[in-house]
């Protein structure tokens, strides 16, 4: 995505576009400027708007001091106030205000959040100002990497009828199958080194390459029989006079044989297993009338118990407080009535911004080894090998990690106690499918007690009890 939107350049070849194209991209990890509200921000994609009133708004000031009605400059100010006025009425001008109130409403913000400063909201918040910016633009192309992450359902939803609706091209990565299938016509996977292209959603792009690489295998063993058919014929009468003519034609035959390609599948996995600690006691989460306020109610009257054993979801809008309650569990923040982790409780907990804790500086192998204790770390490099950072992988610095790499990593650092109670807020964030599925499998086979915070539906779908 970066070398197609021009912030990388390509080793060797070219990426080509229309001059007049133009290409929105909304990165993974994005730097956001302070001093303007949420509007206004999201009112900085139609810059070019403003600039387009302030010409037509001198041009009829021209135009009304002007009194050579015959002359030729005055019909070319008139041609360019009206090609103007005509321009900024097909491209929305008159109602790109209402325009911006659907976007940023669409995307979960409330209209009092309007005129409050950006600097008030979280990362994920802000992300979706960049995104809300982006998709007011219009772009020919628009490149969208992880958009889904820290948005919640209503919020994915919204945005899969935008992009259905759009008709300019979308490119995007995404790990989200649901939001791929109800997006997108066609999947480009790449894999070990290589590019295959299909003209189909998801779903049905796994069903075809899954058909293609039992056809190439049947055509590989075919052809491999083949040639041990032939070669055995070959060695059979290689020295009998009256077989010669066909003992050459067979190894000509050979020798121009193409061999059948097998696609290469990339085998590497999440290795992932959370081991329970001794047992807790019966309700490892009570709480009673807990309430939160900042400068408003978060929540109040919540009254909750939690059983050992249980697999519990948080879920709903954002700013509605689920990662706010599970700080309340975890006696991050002061808040209101009781909040009680039972008897014996060993909580392991994975905050949200957890991956973006991690020390840059740092080697994989050396953040893992800061907090690792006792015989563990005698086998740090064959856990760093199970989550796939093996050989020159564990000596890469922790800042040229991508955000599923750094996910994976800030899992190691969870696994290295045992525990009996997991709190997880958005753990699949920035995770591939492949991950998403082998830590749904272990929380499933985890025996303890589990609190997740995810609007990931498919994540979600089986797990909870």
């Amino acid at each position: 995505l970066k070398i197609i939107a021009g912030i990388q350049q390509p080793t060797e070849g070219t990426v080509t576009k229309p001059k007049e194209y133009s290409i929105g991209y909304l990165p993974q990890v994005m730097n956001h400027t302070d001093g303007r509200t949420v509007f206004e921000e999201a009112e900085t994609a139609f810059a070019h708007f403003h600039e387009m009133e302030e010409r037509i708004n001198t041009l009829a000031s021209e135009l009304a001091e002007r009194t050579d009605y015959e002359s030729e400059e005055y019909h070319k100010l008139i041609e360019e106030y009206t090609h103007l006025n005509e321009q900024y009425t097909m491209m929305g001008g008159s109602h790109y205000e209402a325009e911006i109130e659907r976007a940023l409403t669409g995307l979960g913000f409330a209209r009092e959040d309007f005129t409050r400063p950006t600097r008030e909201f979280s990362g994920g918040w802000r992300m979706r100002i960049e995104l809300a910016k982006l998709l007011l633009q219009h772009p020919d192309i628009l490149l969208l990497d992880e958009p889904t992450n820290h948005l919640d359902i209503e919020s994915i939803q919204w945005l899969e009828q935008f992009l259905a609706r759009s008709g300019n091209a979308v490119l995007l990565v995404s790990h989200d199958r649901a939001f791929l299938n109800a997006v997108t016509n066609r999947t480009i996977e790449i894999s070990c080194s290589r590019i295959y292209d299909y003209k189909l959603p998801y779903d049905k792009f796994m069903e075809a390459r899954k058909e293609r690489r039992e056809q190439q295998l049947r055509a590989y063993e075919n052809q491999q029989k083949e040639i041990a058919d032939t070669q055995a014929f070959i060695d059979r009468f290689r020295y009998q006079a009256s077989k010669a003519i066909q003992v050459q034609q067979r190894i000509r035959q050979l020798e121009k044989m193409i061999p059948v390609e097998v696609d290469e599948v990339d085998n590497s996995a999440l290795h992932l297993k959370f081991t329970c600690s001794q047992r807790s006691g019966d309700y490892p989460v009570i709480c009673n009338e807990a309430r939160k306020e900042y400068d408003h109610v978060v929540f109040d009257h919540v009254n909750l118990t939690i059983r050992r054993g249980e697999k519990v979801a948080f879920v709903g809008k954002n700013g509605e407080g689920k990662s706010t309650m599970v700080k309340c569990i975890m006696q991050e923040i002061p808040f209101q009535g009781e909040v009680k982790v039972g008897h014996n409780v060993q909580i392991g907990y994975f905050a949200q911004n957890q991956a973006q804790m991690l020390d840059g500086e740092l080697t994989v192998f050396d953040t893992i080894d800061r907090v690792a204790r006792g015989d563990i770390r005698l086998k740090i490099r064959d856990i760093l090998g199970a989550f796939m950072f093996g050989g020159e992988a564990s000596e890469k610095k922790v800042k040229f990690l991508s955000g599923g790499e750094r996910t994976r990593l800030a899992m190691i650092r969870l696994l290295l106690e045992p525990v009996n109670c997991l709190i997880l807020d958005e753990p699949t964030n920035h995770l591939d499918m492949r991950s998403k599925d082998v830590l749904k499998a272990a929380i499933r086979d985890f025996d303890g007690t589990v609190i997740v915070v995810s609007d990931d539906r498919e994540f979600l779908d089986g797990l909870v009890t």
